[in-house]
């Protein structure tokens, strides 16, 4: 059947997961799907001709718990606005700061870093912003995981599938 991504939408429309065409056959046959939109490739048997799948809704409602973004530098950058958050400079020259040092017992989370240009960070070196007399901007925060983060990839390829993934336009228009 080879690699042709199918996008699985929750019975609210709200995109799930993305699996390959066997998966979603199955839960096609089994009624637990419904075919939104088909794809251009054809699976052909001796007898039969079936259109691929491109999008499939389930027709019940899945709970899951919301999905989480991976700890990257470049996505501290962009939760930070590619800003120092000491002293507001912006630019791509950044480094990454614990606000709380590590060998202080800080931990490598979302809520413990920040960006910071070279100078403050070279400032603070290894204290607290209070004892270095420093002042965050913002206070650092996990960003929730926007749908578009999930499914870049595949958009960027499937116009189709960009109808349902919320926040596509945005992203596109910062880019």
């Amino acid at each position: 059947m080879g690699p042709s991504p199918v996008l699985v939408l929750n019975q609210n429309y709200e995109p799930l997961n993305v699996c390959g065409p066997h998966r979603a056959f199955v839960l096609l046959d089994r009624g637990k799907a419904e075919i939104l939109e088909e794809s251009d490739l054809v699976l052909r048997s001796p007898s039969y001709e079936f259109r691929l799948p491109s999008i499939i809704r389930m027709v019940y409602l899945i709970r899951r718990p919301r999905p989480q973004m991976r700890l990257t530098r470049r996505d501290i950058f962009q939760r930070d606005r590619y800003t120092c958050q000491y002293c507001g400079r912006q630019g791509r020259d950044l480094t990454i700061d614990h606000v709380v040092p590590r060998h202080r017992g800080g931990r490598h989370a979302w809520e413990n870093l920040v960006s910071a240009c070279r100078p403050c960070n070279h400032r603070k070196a290894g204290r607290t912003p209070s004892e270095a007399h420093m002042r965050l901007l913002r206070e650092p925060h996990r960003p929730t995981a926007p749908s578009y983060y999930l499914f870049y990839d595949y958009c960027n390829h499937r116009e189709g599938w960009r109808k349902f993934i919320p926040g596509w336009e945005e992203m596109i228009g910062a880019m």
